[in-house]
């Protein structure tokens, strides 16, 4: 029970009904209504209940009814619903191809301003409608680098169960500060050895965890609910961005789809993409621990991508790019525009006005990863204005202030005035080259694939056949092919505890 979510791909059946019940009452007793993946995604249409409820509640409240706010269609209140999902489209006076480069924002998810909660939801809510995690009796175990573990926390709370952050002790202030204001226990925040690409040291805290039976580990890494979630969500939402783009014709293709891997949930979206549209699909890692790259290690600051393994929910043989950003880039693109000095130089570079500046404080470290590996791609593949490459911003700048300070320090002792912010701004972004931009074939998928080999298998058990079946895109489709399963067990559980 302790590794529900350190296995293989989880059914969508009942396994428990015992556990099962108690769930449904401990739900029932806090008035919780789960939300489906259909209506998360926007294909299903919320009940006029959870709407009327939603309108007197804090976004950053541990209410239930947040729950229901657990998508990309939140406006920039975080209160209210839009009919398309925040975005920004970077123009070529800011990124210097003529590609458009969209954005989407995940600072409007609820409680974490981060859309890292919702494959927080997606496992928790597996495990709840299965049978897999009596609320009353476990403890949620969240290994993560930090916006995982944060939203992992907040589903917990909404349930009334612990929940418990493994994240490296080496992340940035503001992530800690956001914990130590939910935990109930200090004990809940567990610091392991390293920073962003110790993601081994994580696991090896959560294998000791586990041993007691009443921790569950909820592990992003191999939580395929992690990877439908986005496939369903994010996918249909980065859809609709796209078929709303402003100005966008006949001749306007979705080209690319540019993630970090971090758990490889988020890159599941271009996936989607690519079913519907033809989407190229490229990785992002750090250049400072080019793992995908070159058989790597190291260690790095672009927080929200852990790295030196291959999570077991990234697609491999599907995706088609790997593209390495060093975290001297995103650090420094932290500090520009989070100053006002670096946000002149910006505004004397491009003539952009200053609204459109003051949205890049949407944008955070692995967001500004994402928009440099665009800009590589889009210049690599000299992508044209008809050819949209859209990418994601997983949390905001407001995550990251201590960091923008520590860059300040580190690369400019002497002071950060005009000439540094326009060397900045030209060489982070209009100067971006080509460099550590590997197209993938077969034989590179291959090796990538294979590396996932040493930590899944002789590390964390996955059996081989196991393993060797996510080389076949059918193994994929199946996963996202049962988001109707999940669903119909949403709703049977909901009905059962009468809060339908």
């Amino acid at each position: 029970m302790a590794q529900a979510q350190n296995g293989f791909a989880d059914r969508a059946e009942v396994v428990d009904a015992a556990i099962r019940r108690s769930a449904v009452e401990r739900v029932r007793t806090s008035g919780l209504v789960l939300p489906t993946f259909a209506q998360l995604s926007g294909q299903d249409p919320f009940p006029a209940r959870a709407l009327e409820r939603l309108e007197g509640v804090d976004p950053d409240s541990p209410d239930p009814a947040n729950l229901w706010r657990v998508h990309w269609f939140n406006a920039a209140d975080r209160r209210s619903r839009t009919d398309v999902p925040a975005s920004v489209t970077l123009p070529p006076a800011l990124t210097g191809v003529a590609a458009p480069i969209v954005v989407l924002l995940g600072s409007h998810f609820p409680m974490i301003g981060a859309h890292k909660v919702l494959p927080a939801y997606a496992g928790l809510v597996s495990l709840l409608v299965t049978g897999r995690f009596d609320p009353t009796h476990h403890r949620a175990i969240w290994p993560s680098t930090g916006n995982y573990c944060r939203g992992g926390v907040a589903i917990s709370r909404i349930l009334g169960c612990d929940g418990v952050a493994v994240l490296p002790e080496g992340m940035s202030r503001e992530r800690y500060d956001w914990l130590e204001r939910w935990i109930s226990d200090p004990s809940h925040i567990v610091r392991t050895v390293g920073t962003e690409s110790n993601v081994k040291e994580i696991y090896d805290k959560c294998h000791e965890l586990a041993l007691d039976e009443k921790n569950v580990i909820l592990n992003q890494f191999s939580a395929f609910s992690n990877y439908m979630a986005h496939h369903v969500v994010t996918g249909t939402a980065c859809a609709a961005v796209f078929a709303a783009l402003p100005g966008k014709t006949d001749r306007t293709r979705l080209a690319a789809f540019v993630s970090a891997t971090g758990s490889a949930g988020t890159i599941a979206a271009g996936d989607r993409l690519k079913a519907l549209h033809g989407t190229r699909i490229a990785a992002v890692e750090a250049l400072e621990c080019p793992t995908m790259l070159e058989n790597g290690y190291g260690e790095h600051n672009i927080q929200g991508i852990g790295d030196k393994h291959i999570p077991l929910i990234h697609n491999v043989m599907n995706t088609d790019f790997v593209i390495g950003i060093s975290d001297q880039v995103t650090d420094r693109l932290n500090l520009l525009f989070s100053c006002e000095e670096g946000r002149a130089a910006v505004l004397r570079q491009t003539g952009l006005d200053a609204e459109a500046i003051a949205a890049f404080s949407e944008v955070g470290i692995s967001g500004f990863a994402n928009i440099a590996a665009a800009i590589k791609l889009a210049r690599h593949m000299n992508y044209g204005p008809d050819e949209v490459v859209m990418t994601i911003a997983t949390d905001s700048a407001r995550m990251y202030a201590t960091e923008a300070e520590g860059a300040r320090r580190k690369f400019f002792p002497d002071g950060f005035g005009a000439a540094e912010a326009d060397r900045v701004f030209l060489s982070d972004l209009a100067g971006l080259t080509t460099q550590h931009v590997l197209e993938l074939d077969q034989g590179e998928r291959r090796r990538i694939f294979n590396l996932g080999y040493y930590t899944w298998v002789e590390q964390q058990g996955v059996d081989i056949d196991d393993f060797d079946a996510r080389k076949d895109q059918a193994f994929w489709d199946g996963i996202a092919a049962d988001a109707p399963a999940w669903d119909h067990l949403i709703n049977e559980f909901n009905a059962e505890a009468g809060l339908n």
